[in-house]
């Protein structure tokens, strides 16, 4: 399979997106990057953030939407997938609080599972990507455990994201490894920019690559030691260093 491509999550550059979309896109596209996962599309409406994404060449490696967005405007969601020609849509959370019981959790992992079905059907991959909240043990296990063993691994795939995995107290490269194929987007997170906080990368890239389910390494950036475009260069070049890109 061939190696992980390298996108950004926009959410890095929320505050400049929200200024001028646009502008923002092409930025990232100087910087090297080949596509990008939206979450949301700042002061465009999605047609014309679509179109602003294709102008620079660059790829949605996915899309972010909430579950109410899910739940209340699941049309709209579709249409916005097939305008930004991506066929991977993430619920990127669910509240902390609901996160209460292993029984919560199953709760949590059927609801997805029926959305994931539903765009199963209609060609779409549906994915649930963490936060440190559902790593945290309910009788025994972690939440996300409970969770995604309440879902078809085809209607709920998992995004891991390697920075809050590891805040929650599990190994990522292991996380990787368990749930193998069922990862095809990899969130790449550090304290701030990637290299730069607490996770050790080589063993997450060499379980990722062992397996060679993983499509999309998608960078997110949310403390900055520079400005956001800056940190998301220095990032991206930290993979340039590595060898991923």
């Amino acid at each position: 399979m061939p190696s992980p491509r390298v996108s950004l999550q926009l959410w890095s550059l929320r505050e400049l997106t929200a200024q001028d979309f646009t502008a923002t896109i092409k930025d990232v596209a100087k910087i090297g990057f080949a596509g990008v996962e939206t979450a949301g599309f700042g002061n465009l409406e999605a047609s014309d953030a679509a179109s602003a994404i294709r102008d620079v060449g660059l790829i949605v490696s996915g899309m972010h939407v909430g579950i109410d967005r899910l739940r209340g405007e699941f049309n709209a969601v579709i249409n916005e997938a097939l305008l930004c020609d991506t066929r991977d849509i993430i619920c990127p959370f669910w509240p902390v609080d609901h996160f209460r019981s292993a029984e919560a959790c199953r709760t949590i992992g059927a609801e997805l599972d029926e959305i994931g079905a539903r765009l199963r059907g209609m060609g779409f991959r549906f994915h649930y990507h963490n936060h440190a909240h559902e790593i945290a043990l309910q009788e025994g296990r972690p939440g996300i455990d409970w969770l995604l063993d309440e879902a078809a691994p085809g209607n709920v795939r998992f995004e891991a994201d390697v920075f809050w995995v590891q805040e929650g107290g599990l190994d990522p490269a292991q996380v990787i490894r368990e749930y193998g194929r069922r990862i095809q987007l990899l969130h790449i997170k550090d304290e701030a920019e990637i290299g730069s906080g607490p996770v050790d990368f080589a063993p997450i890239f060499k379980a990722a690559e062992h397996i060679g389910a993983v499509e999309w390494y998608v960078l997110e950036i949310e403390k900055y030691n520079h400005d956001p475009v800056e940190s998301a260069r220095l990032s991206f070049e930290q993979m340039r260093a590595w060898g991923k890109v």
